[in-house]
């Protein structure tokens, strides 16, 4: 029997993942990136060098086969590292203990092991060609080369993992409107460096933890790289008054904000002032679709469909799960792609509104809430209530990352859980004094148990 094809339109993480599933489910595939061959020449940058792999992608990658040894090139993170601007740093741990954990990825390696078992698994890959267009009538792609050369392509199923910029949604709008909105957060990053130590300490800093410095309206990032560098990112507002990036504009700027307002951090940074000046200020944005899709010639996943602020770590993982989805309704669907194209996004679309929705939440949680005292007796009692109740109460965090329950329950539980902390603590910020009993009685009385859906 002839094998059905289908084109990938993008080679990244998640258009990496989606060709080696697919494949080994039979189809034919073929995938085209713009970008030459990472494993070739080196990964070009742009975007974050390291990403946060939790529960939904791991699961994603033992799908694949892939799950352990991408963990080899990981590092374990238990939890937020808090540092004040005074006191001494403190945990707040992820999970419960360190079989809930989240693990610090390189991009770029990550990148070259899912083109390694794509290509292990019989998609051909195409690097160096642009998508120039799209007739979705004809079925057939035009493709271009670093050149300008052009190719056509026969596409009687499209599949575009392009990101956040899409080449394969523009041609997509152009022919039946999408219903594309963007909403930009207003605030922007820059990508700084904490460099590996010479010694025999290689961290710098704890290397199992994700460094916030929260200030407020903004913040520091740090996240541990396997050499024992740390990826910094200073997370900023694009306009308006001090500290924004319209007041900070060049790395001596930025070196005196720093030692105002991160004074244990800036030591750390040596290269701080030549990054700052050489890195181009990032965007955040949050992408909506209407459709995702045209009847079953054409589908956007991941960043193509719903891209969304890093403030959760979940975009890479959200993406991978799609990856899953999909692929098995493509199985299952035989060769009626347009079924499994609007079921794809009848069960995804509201669980991407509802990370996006929990990843806006948590960039003011992170740069904020953290040092808020009523935002940890929250955390406390609700820690408590989790220990003594586990079929009832499950912190959001660890619904989100630790389990497979689907984003959207995620978000509607957490809101109800929250409603019952404020009730419950009535603005003090000291969780002892909530009876636990009367605590457990009332949650119990309010809301289900959770489903048995657990990692």
């Amino acid at each position: 029997m002839t094998r059905q094809s289908i084109t990938l339109i993008g080679g990244g993480l998640v258009g990496a993942l989606m060709a080696q599933l697919l494949a080994r489910r039979g189809f034919a595939v073929e995938v085209f990136e713009k970008r030459p061959d990472p494993r070739r020449f080196g990964f070009l940058g742009g975007r974050s060098i390291n990403l946060a792999l939790a529960e939904r992608g791991l699961q994603a990658l033992r799908s694949a086969g892939l799950a352990e040894d991408v963990l080899q090139q990981t590092v374990m993170m238990r939890g937020r590292m808090v540092h004040p601007r005074e006191g001494a740093p403190s945990l707040q741990r992820y999970g419960v203990d360190d079989s809930e954990v989240i693990w610090s990825v390189s991009r770029a390696a990550l990148n070259k092991l899912l083109l390694e078992a794509a290509e292990a698994a019989g998609v051909t890959l195409h690097f160096g060609q642009s998508l120039v267009s799209a007739d979705l009538d004809r079925q057939r792609v035009v493709l271009a080369d670093e050149h300008g050369t052009q190719r056509h392509h026969e596409a009687s199923m499209l599949i575009g993992a392009d990101g956040a910029g899409s080449a394969l949604r523009a041609a997509m709008d152009a022919y039946a409107p999408l219903g594309i909105r963007v909403e930009s957060l207003g605030h922007g990053y820059k990508e700084l460096e904490i460099p590996p130590g010479s010694g025999a300490e290689r961290f710098a800093i704890e290397p199992h933890a994700l460094h916030i410095w929260p200030r407020g309206r903004y913040m520091c990032i740090a996240l541990p790289n396997t050499e024992g560098s740390f990826t910094v990112t200073l997370f900023l507002p694009a306009h308006g008054p001090h500290p924004s990036f319209d007041t900070l504009p060049d790395g001596a700027a930025a070196e005196a904000f720093l030692h105002e307002d991160f004074p244990d951090l800036l030591p750390q940074i040596p290269r701080l002032a030549e990054d700052y000046d050489s890195h181009p200020v990032g965007t955040l944005s949050t992408l909506y679709l209407d459709r995702w899709h045209i009847d079953g010639r054409a589908l956007l996943i991941g960043d193509a469909a719903h891209a969304i602020v890093p403030f959760h770590g979940q975009g890479m993982n959200c993406g991978f799960e799609d990856t899953v989805v999909l692929a098995d309704l493509l199985a299952e669907s035989g060769h009626d792609s347009a079924d499994a194209f609007a079921e794809f996004q009848r069960v995804r679309q509201p669980n991407a509104n509802a990370i996006a929705a929990m990843a806006l939440e948590n960039y003011i949680e992170m740069r904020d809430s953290v040092a808020d005292p009523h935002y940890l007796a929250k955390r406390e009692l609700g820690a408590r209530l989790a220990e003594r109740a586990p079929r009832h109460f499950m912190a959001r965090y660890r619904m989100v990352t630790f389990t497979h329950l689907p984003y959207a329950y995620a978000y509607e539980r957490g809101r109800a859980q929250d409603q019952l902390l404020e009730q419950l603590l009535r603005g003090s910020t000291d969780a002892g004094t909530v009876s636990l009993d009367a605590a457990v009685a009332a949650l119990q009385a309010t809301l289900p148990p959770l489903p048995r859906l657990r990692a």
